[in-house]
């Protein structure tokens, strides 16, 4: 195959180069959309904290540091402070303290199509209206009666990159919240959390991160109107002198949603995230979404700009080929889904051409 695109024949900086190689594991694997690798450090971490583990050498406090490091990683990555990240261990439980929060009759937007984890806590509200339409037309239908607009950064099933700009420019002009889920965005594209009034992200992904590893970031404005429903005592203002009620103090900034944590997961999660943080997204998308790009040009389909590439594979016959040949790459929505990461290179394309002829 040609190797031509700009996007992939340019050289990579330092820092990418450096994140790339910290991956054992990757030739052929295009299924980062439902599930992320390692580094070698995270690896060598969750190892360590195993050790220390089992020789009695492990204290609950031990983990605060770890924690806080995390947190403000994440922080750095999506632009905001650290006092506005809160921490948890899935999506679906911090959407449903937004869920919770709506007002009773007021309207809700959401993308026809999107993650469940941030649709079904909306829907099981039966007090309130819910309404899709497809991302591509969720600006447009923002209106006076929307009190808040829910979408995901990138579509999980089809690598869909929503319009943010016009999305928070129409909530702005009618004053409607605004929700966005960055778990299949955060570590590949571009993100700024301060342009959202809520946004969620699980770390299992394209931040490479062990399972167990969510955030909660706040503006000021969804703050005052969410009630911390799950609070316990790692919301407390201080954590260690909050664990017995009913004299709490809870936490005065985004701490106060925190949820006590997943210990070994966030020693997983902290250099993975910390490298993340690190990188230049802008580099890291032009990378992966040329690779998306050099893919579809190998199979003549129109190319998508995308991380994820897709196309129709209603009876998974692709997908199947695929798994023949070593590749793993993931089948959601009757089309299948070849996801490329930093770990990637022009040889996965071949491998997925080579496969599908």
């Amino acid at each position: 195959m040609t190797r031509t695109d700009p996007q992939i024949s340019a050289p990579v900086s330092e820092g990418l180069t450096r994140a790339r190689a910290s991956f054992d594991a990757g030739r052929g694997f295009l299924a980062v959309a439902s599930i992320g690798i390692p580094t070698r450090e995270t690896v060598a971490a969750l190892r360590k904290d195993l050790d220390l583990w089992a020789a009695a050498r492990r204290d609950p406090q031990h983990y605060d540091p770890v924690i806080e490091r995390t947190r403000g990683s994440f922080a750095r990555l999506v632009g905001v402070a650290p006092d506005r990240v809160a921490i948890g261990s899935q999506t679906s439980v911090q959407t449903s303290v937004v869920a919770a929060a709506v007002p009773s009759g007021a309207n809700v937007l959401i993308a026809h199509g999107d993650f469940s984890s941030i649709v079904y806590p909306f829907l099981q509200r039966d007090d309130i209206s819910v309404r899709s339409v497809p991302i591509s037309e969720l600006a447009d239908a923002i209106d006076d009666h929307t009190w808040m607009a829910v979408f995901s950064h990138v579509q999980s099933a089809t690598g869909e990159v929503a319009d943010v700009d016009a999305i928070t420019a129409a909530a702005a002009r009618h004053g409607a919240l605004t929700f966005c889920d960055v778990t299949q965005s955060a570590g590949v594209h571009p993100v700024d959390a301060g342009m959202f009034d809520v946004t969620v992200c699980h770390a299992y992904k394209w931040l490479c991160s062990p399972r167990g590893v969510a955030f909660l970031c706040l503006s000021e404005r969804a703050a005052v109107q969410l009630r911390p429903i799950q609070a316990g005592w790692y919301a407390g203002e201080d954590v260690w002198h909050s664990c017995y009620g009913p004299t709490m103090k809870l936490a005065s900034d985004a701490r106060r949603f925190d949820v006590s944590p997943a210990w070994p997961a966030w020693v997983g999660a902290d250099p993975a995230i910390r490298m993340f943080a690190d990188l230049d997204m802008d580099e890291v998308w032009a990378y992966t979404s040329g690779l998306g790009d050099a893919l579809c040009d190998e199979l003549g389909i129109e190319r998508e700009g995308q991380a994820i590439v897709t196309w129709p594979d209603p009876e998974g016959a692709d997908l199947q080929k695929l798994i023949a040949a070593g590749i793993r790459a993931s089948g959601r929505a009757g089309r299948l889904r070849a996801a490329f990461h930093i770990w990637n290179d022009l040889d996965d394309v071949e491998l997925v051409v080579r496969a599908l002829r």
